[in-house]
């Protein structure tokens, strides 16, 4: 076991979420806002009525005159592991992300209103729980224990490890697109988000080890010291944002939209409980936990970063049409808890996608596509509560027309992620991080 304080683990200890993981995406942005986008990513350039408003919302104005309805809901079923040591910490998740889209068009613009996940990810259960709590007897060595510094030996032990998180960012956003003129088209938003980031953790064992004997000669004593902390985390903060569209119909086969959006300020206010530090002869109570996870005991910032997205639809034929799209996520410009890792932790992120939407007949359209992310996260940011990996999705899906102004959308995707081990703190360079992911959707669309 390294020797290190608490103090120093704590700078780098995050929420314990899927928050960065965004199933891809960015570090804590979400991009699978509807179902379809899980068949078909690359969504920045489409005119379509089920996904124009999320992702291309300058598109809207060469749709029909009408106004459209959507709703539709996910599922995300995921394996996080950790490898530390020789012992494996594992957690399931299960997660449903629903979403509401409506949209009045006519000939002079477009009203726009959409509500679902923003970013964020599943709650997460540790139930054998994680590398940092399994590591405390280690980190409390030379930590300040009142009399003198303990030396921890081979014996101690960590018997209660138990960690649980998660990470929701709940989004509304209402816009306009116009016309500038039949190939232009412009929009603008705006947008108010909800963040709210909890954890909770339990930690019970004892350490075995040895003190300084205050007498000069002797040898050091003997101690077997039990330990013991419990904290329920909260931290909860309202952001507000702009949205800024561009839609070029280039010609009548090739389209190209644009889409800014705003970084968004989120300054996290905490409602925690911990257990009350107790440091005596009854051993060490309380205050471990609150070294730890500094963040949800103090205010601090952590923005969603700005993202700039640019696509394509091309239309081969009547029946085929494909896609390309590109995100870019300026990391480096959001403050993301500079107060505990600086932002070196983060570079800027990006990813690209391509996809294909091929109707079969008048009825059913099949759907698929690709994309690959680059998060942005470096390895020094990785710990047992964040690990933003990057990644490669597939999916697939189909759209069944019922009837001209009926559409149901089904999807599935796979992710895989990286394998990489943590770096720059002792704590986390020899721990391997690795997790999984498969989505599912459905939608319906309505035009009335």
């Amino acid at each position: 076991m390294r020797k290190m304080k608490l103090k120093r683990l704590g700078i780098g200890a995050l929420i314990l979420a899927l928050g960065n993981v965004g199933y891809g995406a960015s570090v804590d942005h979400i991009q699978h806002y509807t179902p379809e986008y899980t068949a078909n990513p690359a969504q920045n350039g489409a005119i379509n009525p089920g996904t124009s408003a999320y992702y291309n919302p300058a598109g809207l104005m060469q749709l029909e005159n009408g106004r459209y309805f959507q709703v539709g809901a996910q599922g995300a079923y995921g394996k996080q592991k950790q490898k530390n040591d020789g012992k494996t910490y594992e957690a399931d998740s299960f997660d449903v992300i629903p979403n509401i889209m409506f949209v009045d068009k006519t000939d002079e613009r477009a009203w726009y209103f959409t509500f679902g996940g923003l970013a964020g990810g599943a709650e997460m259960e540790y139930k054998n729980g994680v590398p940092t709590i399994g590591q405390i007897p280690g980190l409390i060595e030379g930590a300040g224990i009142p009399g003198a510094g303990i030396t921890v030996g081979p014996d101690s032990e960590v018997r209660e490890n138990w960690a649980e998180g998660s990470n929701t960012y709940i989004q509304a956003t209402l816009g306009r697109a116009w016309f500038v003129t039949e190939k232009l088209s412009l929009s603008a938003a705006g947008r108010v988000i909800h963040g709210q980031r909890n954890l909770d953790v339990r930690a019970e064992g004892t350490i075995d080890g040895r003190i300084p004997n205050p007498i000069p000669g002797r040898d050091d004593i003997q101690v077997n010291v039990p330990i013991s902390d419990w904290m329920e985390g909260e931290r909860h903060a309202w952001g507000y944002g702009g949205q800024f569209g561009l839609n070029y119909a280039a010609t009548e086969k090739l389209n190209i939209g644009m889409r800014y959006d705003t970084r968004v300020k989120m300054d996290f206010r905490t409602d925690s409980k911990s257990m009350d530090k107790d440091w005596g002869a009854g051993g060490i109570n309380g205050g471990i936990l609150e070294n730890l996870y500094p963040e949800y005991f103090n205010k601090s910032r952590r923005d969603l970063p700005a993202i700039l997205a640019v696509g394509t639809q091309y239309r081969v034929t009547d029946m085929w049409a494909v896609y390309t799209s590109a995100n870019y996520y300026f990391n480096k410009d959001a403050d993301m808890d500079r107060e505990y890792k600086g932002n070196r932790t983060y570079d800027n992120g990006w990813e690209v996608a391509v996809g294909s939407e091929y109707w079969l007949n008048n009825k059913w359209a099949w759907l698929v596509g690709a994309n690959y992310a680059d998060t942005g996260a470096n390895r020094d940011s990785y710990n047992d509560s964040e690990f933003a990996l990057n990644s490669f999705m597939l999916g697939t899906g189909f759209k069944y027309m019922q009837n001209p102004t009926t559409m149901w959308t089904v999807s599935i995707a796979n992710y895989w992620y990286d394998s990489a081990k943590g770096e720059g703190s002792a704590a986390y360079e020899n721990v391997t991080y690795k997790k999984d992911y498969i989505t599912g959707g459905i939608s319906l669309t309505k035009k009335f």
